[in-house]
């Protein structure tokens, strides 16, 4: 698409710099690598993310300012098998591969897409953020709020600074990802968590993008050896019924049946206020599915106190209590060095920073 023409857009164009992710094509062409797009872009035009874009033949990117910052509880990304209890420093730019009418994060995602949508890029560097994110207590760095993947050249410039202060990178990400984007990322990202909105490439064709290349990129995260969990927002209509969610548990568990699953509760929000809001029933239907299909981990979130055991860690050996949450606290963790402290079953997860 051309340049966007807003002041917006006008000051995001001057916080870029030349991209790392793309390859020069004839004719002042470009082809962007960042996400499964792959959009080949012409001189004087956008890709489908709206903030990376063909400047006389060289691709210009997001570099140096956030659209939010916010410190939370590793739990609220959500990691459930990720350093239990540590702050995570999250911060996002603006900007998505996506257009998901339920977006709870729209305000910085679709700034260039949505003219209502109003957006206030602060500028800052590599070096602050991860100092930010010392002072307040951080253990984890996280780049999120918008699609972190078409970001990365500036999201691995803050994660270079964060591991060298000793901080745990990770994405939270639609999953629309490439082989080079994971090339680029895979030394500086350690969590990945996966939005995998659907089992239907109707749906995602919805939401701008396919099926088959989220399913590619949780494969291949695994693959990687990326710590990865995934949650699946259920809305009733769109992706609820009985057959849609088996469907996902099943893939999961042909991935790896130790692959957490959260499965969260939709609120009217953005454009999409049509479905009624999620229910605890729903939920805990769905947590029943993935559990009988297979996965060992199944969690039930965004309704704190209200979905019981789905809320908590067990061990998938003996059954015994390892983590107790209300929805992001801790309550109790018994885990010992990663394992069950009664049976001494190893739990998956990335449970310390390794040296």
């Amino acid at each position: 698409m051309p340049r966007p023409a807003s002041a917006l857009g006008d000051r995001l164009a001057r916080l870029t710099r030349e991209g790392e992710l793309y390859e020069k094509l004839p004719n002042g062409r470009i082809r962007c690598f960042a996400c499964g797009h792959r959009c080949v872009i012409p001189p004087g035009f956008d890709g489908v993310c709206r903030v990376r874009f063909n400047e006389g033949g060289e691709l210009r990117v997001p570099w140096g300012y956030v659209g939010g910052v916010q410190v939370d509880p590793v739990e609220k990304k959500p990691f459930f098998h990720a350093l239990p209890g540590a702050r995570a420093f999250s911060f996002g730019m603006l900007g998505c591969d996506f257009h998901c009418g339920y977006c709870q994060n729209f305000l910085t995602s679709q700034a260039l897409r949505d003219p209502d949508v109003k957006a206030a890029p602060q500028e800052i560097s590599p070096r602050e953020i991860a100092t930010l994110a010392k002072e307040y207590g951080a253990r984890i760095v996280t780049s999120t709020y918008n699609e972190p993947l078409i970001t990365s050249e500036w999201g691995m410039a803050v994660f270079r600074e964060a591991k060298r202060a000793g901080l745990v990178c990770s994405y939270v990400s639609n999953g629309n990802a490439t082989p080079e984007v994971l090339d680029y990322i895979q030394p500086y990202v350690s969590l990945y968590k996966v939005d995998l909105k659907s089992f239907r490439d109707k749906h995602y064709r919805e939401l701008g993008g396919t099926l088959e290349r989220v399913l590619w990129t949780i494969r291949e995260l695994h693959a990687r050896g990326f710590w990865v969990e995934i949650v699946t927002l259920v809305i009733p209509g769109f992706n609820d019924s009985d057959e849609e969610l088996r469907e996902i548990a099943e893939f999961l568990v042909s991935v790896s049946p130790d692959i957490p699953w959260h499965v969260t509760a939709f609120h009217k929000d953005y454009k999409m206020t049509d479905p009624e809001n999620t229910s605890v029933a729903t939920l805990l239907r769905a947590a029943e599915i993935g559990t009988a299909a297979g996965l060992r981990f199944v969690y039930a979130g965004n309704i704190p106190g209200r979905v019981g055991r789905w809320e908590n860690t067990y061990c998938p050996g003996c059954s015994a209590l390892l983590i107790e949450r209300v929805g992001y606290r801790i309550v109790q963790n018994r885990l010992a060095k990663g394992a069950c402290p009664d049976c001494g079953r190893a739990i998956p997860g990335f449970w310390d920073v390794p040296a």
